[in-house]
């Protein structure tokens, strides 16, 4: 398929953050970008503001009359769509040409010298420092998360060069043509579209066998490739780790040369690993470590990756899309270790009945460690209820005398009835809403008086 033929590009998902990203790319080259999505967010309203049309409601009569040609539009979706979506099956039936974002992020970035960053935790904010260092080599790069240095899941460069995000989820990442990967991590998740651990680990097995170049693998990780570790010996290795002025210092071994002091800003030792496995991505592709140095300590993080909302002396909000156990220890973690002598609360909102049902003892150990627990109701996303899987549940596994499962419309109120000084607030649903009226609330009122 020739992408110059498509002059209309339509996108069922839009708001989705990956799916916004195309849609934006094709928004500023000059296509005709309309879509759906199922509720307005900042994301759609930023899209909106680019000229894209956006409807909300799922019925063919919304769709712009100028997308209903087929000869000249492309429909885009995300398989988080349910099977009985109604603009998904009027398209399907007419005989459009129909690809799944991974398919045409894969046809975006085959003619590019592609940059992949796989892995079930990490890669956001990876693909996000990768693109960051790479956008002064003017790599255009298509990230699952709003970089902060840009306000955008879109850097905006040339066509040579293409960093992206390489999504596991539905076995995505296989669409596409990686020149130079890396892999972060490979723990069990995705398992209602995988079944079980092993298949996830053949799909990254997979994916691996499709890098053309050079694989970059966290060590430990069952794959064959140039390894990366924090204080451990590895072909990439960080070490001296020091923590001064809320900035991490450390030097780093490549396998031909070594780099001193470098600065980055965002905490916890996972990011300094997602630091390390840029680096090396932007060393095997050639770009000079003086250069990558100084872009590391420019890198200002991803939104909703530990982004502080509130930083005063007497309270400390932070919302992370934190929502599989290994994400809530290491949040868990970065917060100990930038707030060891504080009082810790965490609003975690669970996302999807099936990784809750799949994980729940994992999920109860990692709350069990924060000194005052909230809980929200599970967000279902795209699952319908699974009988006996619910917070009650998750709940009654916590550890922790100090847990409560809360409704949102108090959420406020008991954050307020709280002592803790330092308040965590996680999950991948609309959690990351409910943070901006928390956040709201808590800077138009006195905050002595939390």
């Amino acid at each position: 398929m020739n992408l110059n033929t498509i002059h209309n590009v339509y996108f069922i998902g839009i708001g989705g953050i990956g799916m916004s990203a195309i849609a934006r790319y094709f928004a500023v080259n000059g296509k005709q970008v309309a879509g759906y999505d199922k509720t307005p967010s900042l994301v759609t309203q930023k899209l909106e503001d680019l000229g894209v049309k956006i409807h909300f409601n799922d019925s063919v009569d919304l769709i712009p009359l100028a997308f209903l040609n087929k000869e000249t539009t492309l429909v885009v979706y995300t398989p988080a769509i349910p099977k009985n979506h109604i603009g998904f099956n009027y398209f399907l039936n007419n005989n459009f040409k129909i690809l799944k974002r991974a398919e045409i992020l894969g046809k975006i970035t085959e003619t590019t010298f592609c940059l992949a960053v796989a892995g079930t935790h990490g890669k956001t904010t990876t693909s996000s420092i990768l693109g960051h260092i790479m956008a002064a080599s003017k790599a255009t790069s298509f990230l699952g998360g709003i970089a902060e240095n840009y306000n955008s899941n879109l850097i905006l460069g040339e066509d040579k060069i293409s960093v992206v995000e390489a999504d596991e989820f539905d076995r995505s990442f296989l669409q596409l043509s990686p020149n130079i990967a890396c892999v972060t991590s490979m723990d069990a998740d995705h398992l209602d579209i995988y079944g079980e651990a092993a298949a996830l680990e053949e799909s990254f097995v997979e994916f691996a066998n499709k890098v053309s170049d050079t694989l970059i693998v966290a060590k430990g990780l069952p794959l064959q490739g140039l390894t990366y570790a924090v204080n451990e010996n590895a072909d990439y290795q960080a070490y001296n780790l020091k923590i001064e002025s809320g900035k991490y210092i450390f030097d780093v071994k490549t396998p031909s040369d070594e780099i001193k002091n470098i600065e980055f800003y965002l905490p916890g030792k996972h990011n300094v690993m997602n630091a390390l496995a840029a680096l090396a991505i932007a060393d095997v592709y050639g770009v000079s470590l003086e250069e990558i140095k100084q872009r590391l300590s420019t890198f200002k993080g991803v939104k909703r990756r530990f982004s502080y909302k509130i930083k005063t002396n007497d309270l400390v909000l932070i919302d992370d899309y934190a929502h599989h156990p290994t994400e809530i220890n290491a949040v868990e973690a970065s917060v100990r270790e930038m707030y060891p002598n504080e009082k810790v609360m965490v609003i975690f909102q669970p996302h999807l009945f099936s990784r809750t049902r799949d994980f729940i003892g994992d999920f109860a150990s990692a709350l069990s460690k924060f000194d005052e627990i909230l809980l929200l109701d599970i967000y279902p996303a795209r699952e319908l209820p699974i009988p006996g899987v619910n917070s009650d549940w998750l709940l009654e596994k916590i550890e922790n005398k100090r847990k409560k499962l809360v409704e949102k419309e108090v959420l406020i109120k008991e954050i307020k009835q709280s002592t803790a000084k330092v308040v965590l607030m996680l999950g991948a649903g609309d959690i990351g809403v409910m943070v901006d009226n928390v956040t709201e609330e808590f800077l138009k009122t006195e905050i002595n008086d939390f």
